[in-house]
């Protein structure tokens, strides 16, 4: 795809006592279906469900501090800009916002923006 790709990054923690099986299907059948239905101007929507690996120096898996890192694509910068004023400046819908809780540790998700190019390399 020529030109830039606007992207609102939602870095998210499951809730308390939710395993991660739980959470990826919760949010897969249930989230999504709702995120989606209040969504505009969206070019893509991905999840990217995040799994410890082992330290070379513990040999353990750590807690990463996030679950999920959701991401939130856009070709046009002015539904970009709307969208992100809308989720850092009003509060959500109580539909959603009742299915977050449901979903996630609200206090600990962030959300970031990024502007991305890329070269496809073949």
């Amino acid at each position: 795809m020529e030109g830039p790709i606007y992207k609102i990054l939602l870095f998210m923690r499951r809730r308390q006592g939710m395993t991660r099986t739980a959470f990826r299907d919760y949010y897969e059948a249930h989230h999504v279906p709702l995120a989606l239905k209040s969504s505009n101007g969206l070019y893509r929507y991905v999840r990217r469900y995040l799994e410890p690996l082992p330290r070379v120096e513990t040999g353990t898996g750590e807690d990463l501090g996030y679950d999920v890192i959701t991401e939130l694509w856009f070709t046009n910068e002015q539904i970009f800009k709307g969208t992100v004023k809308y989720l850092s400046t009003t509060i959500l819908a109580d539909e959603i916002i009742a299915d977050e809780l449901m979903l996630f540790d609200r206090a600990a998700c962030r959300m970031a923006t990024a502007m991305e190019y890329v070269n496809e390399i073949g």
